[in-house]
Order: C-alpha cells, then sequence, then structure tokens
C-alpha cells in the first residue's frame, strides 16, 4: 500500500508540474501534495531521509558522467584520459563528445584555429568491485594555416 501512495504521489508531482497553466503554482502544489503523501504513507522519518541523503551523495545526479585529464604532451599535443564513474545512468557512449567538446574549448582558448583528433580509443578497465569505462584520445592542436602568425 505504501509503494502504491508513493508512486501516485510521483505521478501527481510529474503531473501537476507539466500543466501549462500558471507553472510555478502548479510545481507547488505537486511538491506540497507529494509531500504530503510522502509523509502519510511514513516515509518522512529520519531514516529514510538519511538513507535518501546518503544514496544521493553516492550517486549524485547532477555530477558529470566522466572524470577528465588533460595533459600536454607538447606544445601542440594533448591527451584527454576520461572515466566513467562507477554509479551512473547512462553516458556509456558519450567519451567521443566529450573529447571533442573538450578539445574545441581548449582550441578556442589557446588561440588555435582548429584541431586534429589523432587517437582515440575506448575500453573497460577490470578493477574490483567494479568495472569502470576509460577512454584515451590525442589531439593535436592546429595553428591557422592562412596567417600562421593568428
Amino acid at each position: 500500500m505504501k509503494s502504491l501512495i508513493v508512486l501516485a504521489g510521483a505521478c501527481l508531482i510529474a503531473g501537476c508540474a507539466s500543466l501549462p497553466e500558471n507553472p510555478p503554482v502548479a510545481g507547488a502544489v505537486g511538491a506540497v501534495s507529494g509531500g504530503f503523501m510522502l509523509h502519510k504513507a511514513g516515509y518522512l522519518t529520519a531514516e529514510y531521509l538519511a538513507g535518501l541523503g546518503v544514496a544521493y551523495a553516492l550517486y549524485d545526479p547532477l555530477a558529470p558522467n566522466w572524470d577528465l585529464a588533460v595533459t600536454r604532451l607538447d606544445e601542440d599535443r594533448l591527451r584527454f584520459d576520461l572515466k566513467l564513474r562507477l554509479l551512473h545512468s547512462g553516458g556509456e557512449g558519450e567519451a567521443r563528445q566529450v573529447v571533442l567538446r573538450n578539445a574545441e574549448r581548449l582550441m578556442r582558448e589557446q588561440g588555435y584555429a582548429d584541431f586534429e583528433l589523432i587517437r582515440f580509443g575506448e575500453g573497460v578497465e577490470s578493477s574490483r568491485p567494479f568495472a569502470q569505462r576509460v577512454a584515451q584520445a590525442e589531439v593535436r592542436l592546429v595553428k591557422s594555416r592562412m596567417w600562421p602568425q593568428l
């Protein structure tokens, strides 16, 4: 019965928050009614809230999925080492996008005209207690060929 009440509360929160008329009020109504249902079901006790805090600290849905380390190999070459975090929901196919996005950002910040992806590889690092996806890339930053001084 408690699970049914929690599910109904979650649906109510999601439904109220998506109403087109007056979204701030609809979201507040959904949050209050969902909180009331959680309270009635007995899920707002100290034990449940502590468990929720621990779960959030471990999972942290707002944290980036990939840990990125950039190493300068020489004046124009960079190495990217990426590790997918252990507890994640998705992001397995994002390694190449993360490399390209960060290479472009570094290219612009350092005043280069373009970059070349020299090498890219993905794999799984078998470690205990969890296996972890990893990726490595090497990027060469390129100065302008037409105006090399830029």
